[in-house]
């Protein structure tokens, strides 16, 4: 029997999935997600996937418990489907800050996470933009890791700034800046912080040269947005001319929106990693890039046993 492509998708971003098989040229697979009375999730996959080559994607976002069970059991169901494989499409994969000890008593819950996908039987990991590439080694499956850079990028090219700079957040975020700077041709600069507890950000001081430019921060998460807006407003007190900012994944909790639109930032571009609720769509300040394409021509590659590395920035 002939092999054939099968995309489901999970809760936390449907849209995206949407657009993904709108890429491919497929319908979204047919699967039932409900809740008990009591929260647990019931999951029924609703057409035959006997042999089939499954994609399920599901970004780990709020409520990122539920999300990250939801999909695990919907692994299981597809596992006793009899799937031929299946690959965990996961666009924002949570829980990836903690992905070292660098206190005392403290979870890697990074592996923990790789641990439960390998236990639920995935057969792959299809992720973006992790917060620290190292995770793909918790993995002892394949994992293709893609970068939203190529369409971030083309978004920033296609602005046409003059004097612009790329921006890393923190010494943790040089290479991924420079990647874009690459691609760019242009200078970066660094933001020297120190950061005092979870959430909160204290900015020291800027290493590079700013003064009169278009200072543009490249980081890989937006969360509180307490980051982002003293980076930006340090970027100001040092003489940058104007000031943008750019993420993979708008993950945007708390006070988030508010802390951007009351900042010195112009614009911040994110991806569709996560989905935008309805009040951060209205935000003049935030623009929305779709990286279903992205996805879509991964799969395909996947699912065709083709190369997946010219994805790859």
């Amino acid at each position: 029997m002939e092999e054939e492509l099968k995309v489901f998708s999970g809760s936390s971003n449907r849209e995206l999935a949407v657009e993904i098989c709108q890429y491919l040229n497929i319908e979204l697979g047919d699967i039932v997600i409900s809740r008990f009375s009591d929260g647990e999730i019931y999951c029924q996959v609703q057409e035959n996937v006997r042999g089939r080559d499954v994609f399920i994607i599901q970004s780990i976002c709020s409520p990122v418990n539920d999300n990250l069970m939801e999909l695990l059991i919907m692994i299981d169901a597809f596992k006793r489907a009899s799937a031929k494989r299946i690959t965990a499409v996961m666009p924002y994969y949570g829980y990836a800050r903690q992905d070292r000890k660098d206190k005392p008593r403290v979870p890697i819950t990074a592996k923990l996470v790789a641990d439960l996908l390998s236990a639920a039987n995935a057969d792959r990991l299809l992720t973006m933009d992790l917060h620290a590439p190292q995770i793909q080694g918790f993995f002892n499956i394949p994992v293709d890791h893609l970068f939203a850079a190529p369409v971030i990028v083309d978004y920033i090219a296609k602005s046409n700034l003059s004097d612009l700079v790329l921006v890393s957040p923190d010494a943790g975020g040089v290479e991924r800046t420079r990647a874009y700077a690459k691609r760019l041709q242009v200078p970066i600069a660094i933001i020297d912080k120190r950061r005092e507890k979870p959430n909160v950000a204290e900015v020291l001081h800027v290493i590079g040269d700013v003064v009169g430019k278009t200072a543009f921060i490249v980081d890989d998460m937006v969360d509180t947005a307490g980051t982002l807006s003293q980076t930006a407003r340090a970027l100001k007190e040092a003489g940058a001319a104007r000031v943008l900012a750019c993420a993979s994944h708008p993950v945007l909790s708390g006070s988030a929106i508010q802390r951007i639109e009351e900042s010195v930032l112009e614009k911040v571009v994110m991806t569709n990693s996560i989905p935008f609720s309805e009040g951060t769509k209205k935000s003049p300040k935030l623009i929305h890039l779709s990286i279903a394409p992205l996805f879509g021509e991964a799969i395909k590659r996947i699912h065709d046993n083709a190369s997946v590395s010219s994805l790859f920035l």
